[in-house]
């Protein structure tokens, strides 16, 4: 196909021999862009057609690798027409070193295209969507942060290749490592911040002490990782709000996550009640609450004492569930219905607090509640709180 363009080009050429050499370039350039057009449209046509009965994939394959089959196309067949067209030295020289800059952006799109493709392909195999997504979750945040990292290596490869083919960049910049390496500190110290979250980033997709969609607490909020980016980390908190975290604050600063190696979390819930609680009838409460409850995993359900306080005392209730979420509003439902229950058969066992009645002329009289109001206590009775 390029030999019988070839052909053509220089026919076209050798019947325009009366036109300026200018208008002779245009038109094989024209023509050059017109045959990379239809051969393009043929291309895709037929691949389309391939790709109709297979999957998704293969679709969108087909529907990326539009743009940059037609980029790489035009940059053959103007380098054809290059060849056939009455350019003088200088002009030749500078159509070669732009196609040569088109090509080697080409390739950096064409490896960033390669990227993503192999980025889907491993990750079509995790699903997060699960009810067990801890494996899917892994590895989507390994390749997340991996795929931004390469594909800013990317770029920046690509720049810099660009950038050597002027004789005047490169000069430079090897005069500028060589002789200025004050101004190579200050571009370092400038470039820091960058520097350290990149490779933070590297760190953070090898030991992942967080993954996507992890439940978290930072800076006391409560939230689940939403994106991790190259620079970044974006948590959704509970109440929809966002907070943006570099990605160093989770290397430099402590933090609270709550699925890191399992999704299965203990809530607790702190009730305080009075002495004469029936602490026996709580628990056995508190498991017919809990085993009725769909958001309990069916694995931890307790309850104790935990401590003793001046008026009341301290009692834990322990209780498991599936996921953050579902162990929080397990907490919640535990509260509603415990209290309840005790409002209905056991009022006295809400917190009360204690007066002691001592008269002068008799024992102590012991009294629950605020006592009678100070006209109705015997002379020279005095209240003493306890």
């Amino acid at each position: 196909m390029l030999a019988e363009f070839d052909l053509y080009a220089r026919a076209i050429v050798a019947r325009l021999a009366w036109a300026p050499a200018w208008l002779v370039s245009l038109i094989v350039f024209a023509v050059a862009l017109f045959v990379a057009t239809a051969m393009h449209r043929l291309i895709v046509r037929g691949l389309t057609r391939l790709a109709a009965n297979k999957d998704l994939f293969w679709q969108s394959l087909v529907s990326r690798g539009d743009r940059p089959s037609r980029f790489a196309i035009g940059i053959f067949a103007l380098s054809a027409a290059a060849g056939v067209a009455p350019l003088s030295s200088a002009q030749q020289t500078l159509v070669q070193h732009l196609l040569l800059v088109a090509f080697i952006a080409l390739l950096g799109w064409l490896s960033g295209i390669a990227l993503g493709i192999w980025a889907t392909l491993y990750l079509r195999h995790y699903q997060l969507d699960v009810e067990d997504n801890l494996l899917a979750r892994k590895h989507t945040t390994q390749m997340r942060i991996l795929q931004r990292v390469a594909m800013t290596m990317i770029l920046v490869i690509t720049a810099a290749a660009i950038l050597m083919t002027f004789d005047q960049v490169r000069q430079y910049g090897v005069s500028l490592l060589a002789s200025a390496g004050a101004a190579g500190i200050v571009v370092g110290l400038a470039l820091q911040p960058l520097l350290k979250n990149l490779v933070a980033g590297i760190q953070l997709a090898i030991t992942q002490p967080i993954r996507i969609d992890d439940a978290v607490i930072v800076e006391n909020e409560w939230g689940n990782i939403e994106e991790i980016t190259a620079t970044y980390v974006v948590v959704r908190l509970w109440d929809w709000r966002r907070m943006i975290l570099p990605l160093s604050y989770f290397i430099e600063h402590p933090f609270q996550n709550w699925t890191r190696e399992s999704s299965s979390l203990i809530g607790t819930v702190m009730f305080y009640a009075d002495y004469t609680a029936p602490v026996e009838a709580m628990r056995a409460r508190l498991e017919e609450i809990v085993k009725a409850s769909a958001l309990w995993d069916r694995q931890v359900v307790n309850m104790q004492v935990t401590d003793f306080k001046n008026d009341t005392m301290e009692i834990r209730m322990l209780m498991s569930a599936s996921t953050a979420g579902r162990a929080f509003d397990l907490r919640c439902e535990v509260r509603e219905k415990m209290i309840g229950w005790l409002q209905r058969e056991h009022p006295a066992a809400l917190p009360r607090r204690r007066a002691e009645i001592e008269a002068r002329d008799g024992g102590p009289q012991q009294v629950d509640g605020a006592g009678p109001e100070p006209k109705d206590r015997p002379d020279g009775a005095e209240k003493r709180l306890q």
